[in-house]
């Protein structure tokens, strides 16, 4: 069907019709759009007129429609999560939907059909009225005369198609419509109520509708076990289709250590053949070893003094060591950096932090070697890394700064206008070379080491950057040379975050997207593996065994390539 040229709707919409697509071009007119009416009045096939058209490839962007969530038997977490995934974005509730929403400021049409037949008409209200606010938005939102949501959706001053009223039907072509569809003879087909499920049943839920168990656990507070709490944090991911065993691993990397102690074993059983091995996890809650907080960056298997650690920042700006083997305490640095953005150590065990204002700070490890004797009196007060930083600063002076990566040999920073700006630390000049490598700003870098042949035959090592942008694309580059012409990777999707360090299987790589999706790339055998925790990742790391750790505002997790 040619996407420029839409059907007539049913039953003599075509007023109807004409008026939601008039509604969609007005400028003017009011970011709610109300179809109502009583039963059987035709607005849910008005509904799927409008999404089947709107949603087809080559739509015109002022017909275009991006999410559609049908509402019918659901809570307003599987609305959020459905929406969240179809525009793109992650988001654990309401105000995180409208959050992400309101900082992309493209167009966007969500159509929420059956508000009336939701489980929680009332919280699902709710969030329209949080997203109505956004100039950016057009809802489309059908709700029956009658039921309490109405005069509350009114509220919020809409433009209200009410479908009871006659001239919202062409009378001609409704007789002609009925003429071929006659109406089915006596009552409907009784519906068959579905078995309740067994929610505290590991088996249960890894197997059933993702969408039912949702909603179960929305309308059901027991804990089960700890399966509830899992669930409700992986969130998201849970939508997607999931193979048993890997919906228990997400489970299970989700799952607090206040669980049922049947239920671990139960999940480690379901994921087993899953491609990944969970190691650890710490969430939310967890007492023994602790969580270490929201992980908004994190660094790991640094040479010398980080080395069997992992550095990690929180939403204070405290800055934690925990051990990499299980996540348990290891000590903390005694100066925080207020509002992390990004952190690299350096082998010299100097820590370099970028903050949200795009400010480069240096902090020492405690466990950082200290010069002595002769050297203690012949050093000059700065260390290398430091002089590196300082050569950073000044050639990303002018833009705000995004991101920062470390090896032995080289410290890159990123800025937001898409450039990456490279030290190398054995460059007795120590100057910055700077590259332009996105449209947009740099969120996400990572530098390794990589084996090279040096033109006398010698076996040597030269740096290899690795950004990742808002427009989507992950670059490489050897400072010094020319960056790959063609993107490593490449989606529709912002990079949230960057790993990558040679393993035993070779060169690796991490890439954490916009919506949740994490890839895990072995470049050198072109093989590659997919996990999708839940909540939104804020960063990554890669050992040197190749193991994947993962920080987001609700965990830190350890995994292992099968």
């Amino acid at each position: 069907m040619n996407a420029g040229i839409w059907a007539r709707p049913a039953a003599g919409r075509e007023p109807a019709g004409a008026a939601l697509l008039s509604w969609l071009t007005d400028p003017a007119a009011p970011r709610l759009c109300l179809v109502t009416g009583s039963a059987g009045c035709g607005k849910s096939q008005l509904m799927a007129w409008l999404v089947a058209h709107g949603s087809r490839p080559g739509t015109v962007p002022e017909r275009r429609v991006h999410g559609f969530a049908p509402l019918a038997g659901q809570g307003v977490r599987v609305a959020v999560w459905t929406l969240a995934d179809q525009l793109g974005v992650t988001a654990r509730a309401p105000g995180e939907l409208r959050a992400v929403l309101a900082a992309d400021m493209r167009r966007t049409v969500i159509v929420l059909p059956d508000l009336h037949a939701a489980t929680d008409p009332q919280a699902l209200t709710d969030l329209v009225s949080g997203l109505v606010g956004l100039e950016h938005l057009r809802l489309v939102v059908e709700a029956r005369t009658g039921v309490d949501a109405v005069p509350a959706l009114k509220a919020l001053a809409p433009a209200v198609l009410d479908l009871d009223e006659p001239h919202w039907t062409d009378p001609v072509r409704a007789e002609a419509w009925r003429a071929t569809h006659p109406t089915p003879l006596g009552p409907p087909p009784a519906e068959t109520a579905e078995k309740p499920l067994n929610l505290d049943d590991p088996d249960v839920i890894c197997t059933a509708d993702p969408s039912r168990v949702t909603t179960a656990y929305e309308t059901n507070p027991d804990e089960q076990g700890g399966l509830r709490a899992a669930w409700l944090r992986a969130g998201q991911s849970l939508l997607h289709d999931h193979e048993p065993a890997d919906r228990a691993l997400v489970l299970l990397a989700g799952l607090g250590d206040g669980a049922d102690p049947r239920v671990r074993p139960a999940l480690e059983q379901l994921a087993s053949g899953a491609p990944w091995r969970l190691l650890w996890s710490r969430v939310r809650g967890d007492v023994t070893p602790p969580w270490p907080g929201p992980v908004l960056a994190l660094a790991s298997d640094s040479p010398g003094p980080l080395e069997g650690r992992l550095l990690v920042a929180d939403h204070q700006g405290t800055l934690r060591l925990v051990s990499l083997s299980d996540a348990a305490p290891a000590g903390r640095l005694p100066e925080p950096v207020p509002d992390v953005a990004d952190l690299c150590a350096l082998a010299d065990g100097t820590v370099a932090v970028v903050d949200s204002e795009g400010r480069l700070q240096t902090r020492r490890l405690p466990t950082a070697p200290r010069p002595s004797g002769l050297a203690a009196l012949l050093d000059d007060g700065s260390s290398a890394s430091e002089r590196a930083a300082g050569a950073l600063v000044t050639a990303a002076a002018e833009e705000r700064a995004t991101a920062i990566a470390a090896s032995e040999l080289a410290v890159a920073l990123a800025d937001a206008t898409g450039q990456v700006h490279v030290v190398l630390l054995g460059d007795p000049k120590g100057e910055a070379v700077s590259e332009r490598l996105h449209e947009g700003s740099v969120r996400a870098l990572a530098v390794v080491d990589v084996a090279v042949d040096r033109a006398d035959g010698a076996a040597g090592r030269t740096p290899l950057v690795y950004s990742g942008g808002a427009d989507g694309r992950v670059r490489a580059w050897g400072p010094g040379h020319v960056p790959m012409g063609l993107p490593v990777a490449e989606r529709p999707r912002p990079v949230n975050a960057l790993a990558a360090t040679v393993t035993k299987a070779g060169l690796t790589l991490a890439v954490a997207w916009g919506d949740g999706l994490i890839e895990y790339h072995r470049l050198e055998a072109q093989e590659g593996l997919t996990f999708r925790p839940g909540p939104p990742v804020n960063s990554l790391s890669v050992t040197g065994e190749g193991d994947l750790l993962i920080g987001t505002d609700e965990s830190l997790m350890c995994l292992r390539p099968v």
